[in-house]
């Protein structure tokens, strides 16, 4: 298969009063690119995220969102944490033994306190194989979605390709033509200028005429590279940056093909050629 670097997915999981929900958002990029927006409380599931989607993807942009939301049905009963609180006392009394002054601690001070009110929201080691879980169906998603934008990418591309076979079968045939509409010409002016038609030279320069205006070359190279495009896309999987070599191969042969143009048809077959590789480019930067 051909996949799209371009894709969005996301999933939602319910555990019990809180809900998981991860979001992957895909777009171009030379290289495989991860950023990660993930809350505080579940930093620690970067890492493992990082590492499922490298599994699964090749290149692309890709943003991850992770976030955890509790639900509240039921009002929460509130617990102090008592022997953090007897620990804050003893230790409180004893700094005001030695400064007097000291300020006391404030409920809002105690409240606040790291670790005195009593926490029942899932912890990541609880909430682990559940990212795992959901990032797995998220990813699934994702690939799917780059593999249907690949498809019709890659249904593009052949048809640019089937334009450019047209292109070249057109090309090919006229050069024995041209070569032949330049020998009557030759002739004509030769007589017109001499009275008189030097048969050996008028051989002598419609072979330097016919070496100079080859494109078989040009035009075998252009038909291989059309052939390697329809096996890469047989073939799937991340092609790409292939391709996108391929193109710069054909446009240096649809280039040579303009520059040894000796016909106004004839460029204009080469022009086209560009413009249909062109348009190929840009379906090719979106592939993976």
């Amino acid at each position: 298969m051909i996949y799209s670097m371009t894709g969005f997915a996301a999933q939602s999981l319910e555990l019990g009063n809180a809900s998981l929900h991860l979001e992957l958002r895909s777009v171009n990029s030379r290289y495989l690119d991860l950023n990660f927006r993930v809350i505080d409380e579940l930093r620690a599931a970067e890492p493992l995220l990082r590492e499922l989607i490298s599994a699964k993807l090749k290149r692309g942009k890709v943003e991850c969102r992770l976030n955890l939301q509790t639900i509240e049905t039921t009002p929460r009963d509130i617990t102090v944490n008592a022997a953090l609180l007897a620990r804050l006392d003893a230790a409180q009394r004893t700094v005001r033994q030695q400064f007097s002054d000291a300020r006391p601690l404030s409920v809002a001070d105690l409240l606040r306190w790291p670790g005195m009110l009593a926490d029942d929201s899932p912890g990541f080691e609880q909430l682990q194989p559940a990212i795992v879980e959901l990032g797995c169906a998220a990813l699934d998603e994702l690939i799917a979605t780059r593999q249907r934008e690949g498809e019709k990418l890659a249904a593009v591309i052949r048809e640019r390709t089937a334009r450019m076979r047209e292109l070249v079968a057109i090309a090919a045939p006229r050069m024995p033509a041209i070569v032949e509409e330049y020998r009557a010409r030759l002739t004509q002016r030769l007589q017109e200028v001499l009275s008189s038609a030097d048969e050996e030279r008028i051989v002598q320069e419609v072979v330097l005429y016919a070496a100079r205006i080859d494109v078989d070359e040009e035009l075998s190279r252009l038909t291989a590279h059309l052939g390697e495009i329809d096996r890469i896309l047989k073939t799937g999987g991340a092609s790409g940056k292939r391709l996108d070599f391929l193109m710069q191969e054909l446009n240096r042969e649809a280039n040579t093909l303009a520059s040894k143009s000796p016909a106004t048809d004839m460029t204009g077959v080469a022009m086209e050629l560009k413009v249909q590789i062109e348009q190929i480019r840009e379906q090719v930067q979106n592939l993976e």
